[in-house]
């Protein structure tokens, strides 16, 4: 208990300060506090570390995202060089000649697939791929044509990941059918794909070409606009698409039936030509994807929750001495470790539970049964059941605020802000009168 003072009472250093004293322990059991903080947001981001390579080994057995680029054209041909000494030589190279008109439309399938609690979103996709090259000379190589080895001229495509592909993948040039074989004759450009030989060795004239892929992946699909106009649709029976790359859809309806969404890219829009020869360039450059997002990634919001574990501690801590000053309780230090312990375990159990009900289930039940424990060892304390509710009372207010602050992400700063400004009013209104140093009459700290 608190000693009663009055003017004829010896005043010590400690009775003088003890305010003051107590204070600076409690200050320091809030940073003592941190040390099981910062294991937790380890604890996370290990959990959150083993979600990522659950993924990465389920996905490398179904096939990894996918990018496609092309088709395009390579074409080898031959140099002309004469040294100082005037002997001639040949050297062949490979000019790159990109489609006219690139359209592509696509539906993805997805399949949510777990291994162990690991959610892990794959998909069958159905690629339709249409266009047409111009003729070679409309394409401005400034190469002669006798120099062109057309013979030897094939026809590219770019695919990430051999392992997603379902069926033989062919094409359709005018009138003859292209069969697509592994491998690239030069990885200037793409890194890994199909090719086939043209049809034909005249490329005099324009072509148009048409195939189809049905191809796995995993969580996202990829395209690169090598076409002097590239257009793309895709659909899916997913409600949380996310677009990335250098270009968003022109075009999207997300709806919780799924989301159809339309690309339109221009050649001005891209850092490459239509045609190059010598120097290659880097196409994945202008890629843009969708990504088929779980709904909820409760690792991150957990980890953003324990973010304001040290505003959760310090202003339980401080709460729970004003309440000691305010009621003249003594509360030993042992007593402010155990409740800083109980607010710590609460992010246990949202990390736990959040790995088999979602974020926020497991938040509501884990703010319970903390709010629920300190509450009743507050009454222990304090032996007050108004005391304890109100102190039950304005943490439960607190779990609730810092909830709806991981919920509107963007806004989080200002309406933070805000709130800890309010609350710092107003524990700023209710100290104004308390007795710091405690020489006045005992009355005067009652609120």
């Amino acid at each position: 208990m608190y000693p009663q003072h009055n003017e004829t009472q010896p005043t010590g250093f400690w009775t003088a300060n003890r305010l003051t004293i107590k204070g600076i322990i409690v200050g320091i059991l809030i940073l003592l506090m941190l040390i099981p903080a910062a294991f937790i947001f380890n604890l996370v981001e290990e959990r959150g570390a083993r979600q990522e390579q659950v993924i990465r080994e389920e996905a490398g057995k179904w096939a990894n995202a996918q990018h496609v680029t092309g088709p395009l054209l390579l074409i080898p041909y031959v140099e002309k060089r004469t040294d100082e000494k005037g002997t001639i030589s040949f050297i062949k190279k490979t000019a790159y000649v990109l489609p006219d008109r690139l359209n592509i439309t696509g539906s993805l399938l997805p399949q949510t697939r777990y291994r162990s609690i690991y959610p892990i979103t794959v998909y069958t996709s159905d690629i339709e791929i249409t266009g047409s090259f111009g003729s070679i000379a409309s394409y401005g190589l400034n190469i002669p044509e006798e120099n062109l080895l057309l013979q030897e001229a094939r026809i590219c495509m770019g695919i990430s990941d051999f392992r997603g592909i379902e069926e033989q993948v062919s094409m359709v040039w005018d009138d003859a059918e292209l069969v697509f074989s592994a491998g690239l004759p030069d990885t200037g450009v793409l890194q890994s794909g199909l090719s086939a030989a043209t049809p034909s060795s005249d490329l005099s004239t324009p072509h148009n070409f048409s195939l189809r892929l049905r191809l796995r992946g995993s969580e996202k699909l990829g395209f690169v606009p090598i076409g002097n106009t590239t257009l793309v649709q895709l659909e899916a029976p997913w409600a949380d698409p996310s677009f990335g790359g250098q270009f968003l859809p022109s075009e999207q309806q997300i709806s919780a039936e799924g989301f159809v969404a339309h690309w339109k890219v221009q050649h001005l829009n891209r850092n490459y030509p239509q045609s190059w020869k010598e120097s290659p360039y880097n196409l994945n450059e202008s890629a843009f994807w969708v990504t088929l997002l779980q709904p909820v990634d409760s690792y991150a919001k957990t980890m953003r929750s324990v973010k304001y574990a040290i505003l959760f501690i310090s202003l339980s801590f401080g709460l729970y001495f004003f309440v000691e000053i305010l009621q003249r309780k003594a509360v030993h230090p042992i007593q402010y470790i155990l409740m800083g312990l109980a607010l710590s375990v609460f992010y246990t159990l949202l990390l736990s539970i959040s790995e088999y009900t979602g974020f926020n289930i497991a938040y509501a039940i884990a703010a319970l049964a903390t709010v629920t424990l300190i509450t009743l060892y507050t009454k222990s304390i304090f032996t007050k059941w108004k005391v304890s509710f109100l102190f039950g009372g304005l943490l439960a207010m607190l779990y609730g605020f810092i909830f709806m602050l991981i919920q509107l992400q963007d806004n989080a700063l200002l309406f933070g802000s805000i709130g800890l400004f309010i609350l710092l009013a107003v524990v700023m209104f209710y100290s104004r009168k308390i007795d710091w140093y405690g020489k006045l009459p005992s009355d005067t700290t009652a609120v």
